[in-house]
């Protein structure tokens, strides 16, 4: 049993540092799920005289911190004279200091959403006429790098630890309440309370460093860790610590006096704790929906209850499974996982499933809002990833509904067997003359046996005291490997079931899809909503519409080699609407054959040699094969701009190419 169960367990955790590894080398900068819709002085606006003020306006509510919003003069210094307030809604502004020189100023934003996501961005305005700037208009780090990456990880695995705490609990009081008693469950449910509690003290110390610098050696700053305490977020986290808490003592109660209980005793128990772990459960859960995407946005009241069910029906379905698996494959033969247990937990998962199929739905409706975002926005592709693998999900799930059917079967004919050769045992003639005629035989026997028992005794009697503690050492030893030998064969006869082994299989194949729909999922939640992200691009649009006219989409093609294998393409770049403000930029990199070239990096400049402004860097988001795409790159003012393109095809074949276009 031991050879079967290593290869797929070697399968399993290999599938798991591969999801981790996958989460942390994928962490980018966090999503913004609030989006900049409006500014004033208006990106890449040329004014006459020096504003007051600059100002900011989100599509939802945001929190910002007093350096959460920073003005830059052209040589890096700050232009604003104090901190960022609330004006009015959803506007933020910073004063400026009086009396600014002319030239090109950069605007500066670090946020937190209301969904608990961190928000950065940057651009520019000039006063009187634009200018050089020693200050990169890029976006700070907000969210991104190591910490970003480790925040990600700690988020995993928080919603691992939560479905195997509250799944392998239920599954324990309503499918197999003998499991109480079975040492491998007992670690798969306190293993998911360990993950959890570790996760969220994880979290709650990367939460400062993650939503402000981004630095490492920010996580044990106290005056960021008090920071987040005064936050919605870092509530939600301390309330779970103290829910935690309570699921600790939920427990110790399941595990120990509910184990000892007798069966008739633990009816009114179950009761109890049933009701006592669904609220500790569904209070863990709320720790998550009012501080995500449901406690913002449309609907909250009706969406955060939503989101509580969801997660609940999640952790009942994918961590019932895990609770289930180990029992097919750990349960002690004496306390084997029967079939009527195996059909418990099939209703329950049943049941599960309709849950997240209806809150599902709403939740789709509220995050998407129409169906072209399902594939125009990042939100909706995910989606689309998730509901596929919820599908093959719920395929293997019928199968293991089936092998279910047939376990019960064989177990019933297996029992009514039982039965049938117990009755004709009872009732054999022959059995019964048997013993009578063998009781003379008998009673001579034990007659015989007397004398020769008492003939040893004597003899033995003697050397009792020398030879009395090494005969039960022995006789204990013997007994201990009876037993062994038993436990293996009951063992060996429970796992030759053919129905067993098939229900075993899909369990695990259903376990293995469950872990990389967990990573999904974790990536939706920190991915912006398609609602949001369709609102904010529509609002940029009328704002660019308003700040001037459109020119014209240029298209520039360059080729380029590397001087490596494989080094030699041609890319493409598409600027629209190429006009002062903000533009949209496409790349695609193509090889000779004109198939798409996925390179390991693409990099641009823009620069405006005429008034010596420049190089802008822009680095693009990588999109598909061969195709990159940026949006919101500023262009401060009118002029033939030089493009430069840097292709690198390998660790060190690189090269620079570039081409001028008028803009503007």
């Amino acid at each position: 049993m031991t050879q079967s169960i290593a290869p797929r367990l070697r399968t399993l955790v290999l599938l798991l540092v591969a999801v981790a590894g996958a989460l942390l080398t994928s962490a980018g900068p966090a999503s913004a799920h609030a989006a900049l819709t409006g500014s004033d002085p208006q990106q890449g606006a040329v004014v006459e005289k020096a504003p007051t003020q600059v100002s900011l306006t989100f599509s939802e509510p945001v929190s910002i911190s007093d350096a959460g919003l920073r003005v830059l003069d052209p040589k890096g210094e700050r232009a604003d004279s104090g901190a960022a307030t609330n004006i009015s809604g959803t506007t933020y502004a910073v004063p400026l200091h009086s009396g600014l020189p002319d030239g090109t100023y950069t605007v500066t934003y670090q946020v937190v959403s209301a969904d608990s996501h961190p928000v950065s961005g940057a651009y520019t305005f000039s006063i009187g006429a634009p200018s050089a700037t020693s200050v990169s208009a890029e976006a700070q780090n907000a969210g991104g790098g190591v910490v970003g990456a480790l925040y990600g990880f700690g988020r995993y695995a928080s919603y691992a630890g939560f479905i195997l705490l509250a799944g392998g609990a239920a599954f324990v009081l309503a499918c197999w309440q003998h499991g109480s008693g079975v040492r491998a469950l007992q670690r798969l449910v306190v293993s998911g309370w360990v993950a959890l509690t570790a996760a969220t003290l994880w979290l709650l110390l990367l939460r400062g460093a993650y939503t402000t610098s981004g630095k490492l050696g920010d996580i044990f700053d106290l005056d960021l860790l008090g920071d987040v305490l005064q936050t919605k977020t870092g509530a939600a986290l301390v309330s779970r610590l103290l829910l935690l808490a309570a699921g600790a003592l939920f427990i110790a109660v399941l595990f120990g006096a509910y184990d000892k209980r007798e069966d008739d005793e633990k009816r009114d128990l179950t009761f109890g704790l049933s009701v006592g772990g669904f609220v500790v459960a569904a209070g863990l859960a709320a720790s998550w929906a009012m501080a995500e995407h449901a406690s913002t946005g449309l609907q909250p009241g009706i969406a955060m209850p939503v989101d509580i069910l969801h997660l609940l029906a999640v952790a009942g379905w994918l961590g019932g499974l895990c609770a289930l698996l180990v029992a097919l494959y750990w349960a002690p033969a004496e306390t084997p996982l029967d079939a009527d247990a195996v059909g418990r937990f099939s209703r329950v998962a049943f049941g599960s499933v309709v849950t997240l199929v209806a809150t599902g739905i709403y939740q789709s409706w509220r995050q998407l809002g129409s169906w072209g975002a399902f594939t125009d926005t990042r939100y909706g592709q995910l989606l689309l990833v998730k509901l596929g693998l919820v599908v093959v999900l719920v395929g293997i799930a019928w199968m293991s509904r089936r092998w279910t059917a047939r376990l019960a079967e064989s177990a019933v004919a297996v029992g009514s067997g039982k039965r049938e050769k117990v009755g004709a045992r009872a009732g054999s003639p022959a059995g019964g003359r048997s013993g009578k005629s063998g009781g003379g035989t008998a009673e001579k026997g034990r007659g015989s046996g007397k004398d020769r028992t008492s003939e040893k005794g004597e003899k033995a009697e003697k050397g009792a005291g020398s030879g009395k503690g090494a005969d039960s050492k022995r006789a204990a030893q013997l007994a201990r490997q009876r037993a062994a030998t038993e436990t293996a064969k009951r063992r060996q006869l429970r796992n030759a079931d053919p129905n067993r082994f098939g229900l075993r299989r899909s369990v695990f194949a259903e376990t293995t899809v469950a872990v990389v729909l967990l990573a999904v999922t974790t990536m939706l939640t920190s991915t912006e909503p398609g609602r949001t992200e369709e609102d904010a691009k529509a609002a940029t649009s009328a704002a660019a519409d308003a700040s001037g006219p459109a020119t014209g989409a240029v298209t520039l093609d360059m080729t380029f080699d590397t001087g490596g294998e494989d080094g030699k393409g041609v890319v493409r770049l598409d600027i629209d609407p190429a006009r002062v403000g903000g533009n949209e930029l496409h790349v695609y990199a193509e090889r000779p054959n004109g198939r798409a070239f996925d390179v390991p990096e693409v990099k641009l400049a823009f620069t405006l040699e005429s008034k010596d402004i420049g190089p802008l860097p822009v680095v693009p988001d990588h999109i598909t094969t061969g195709h990159w795409s940026a949006s919101g790159v500023q262009i401060p003012m009118a002029g033939e701009w030089k493009i430069a393109v840097t292709v690198r095809t390998s660790d060190i074949d690189q090269v620079t190419v570039s081409k001028n276009a008028q803009i503007g």
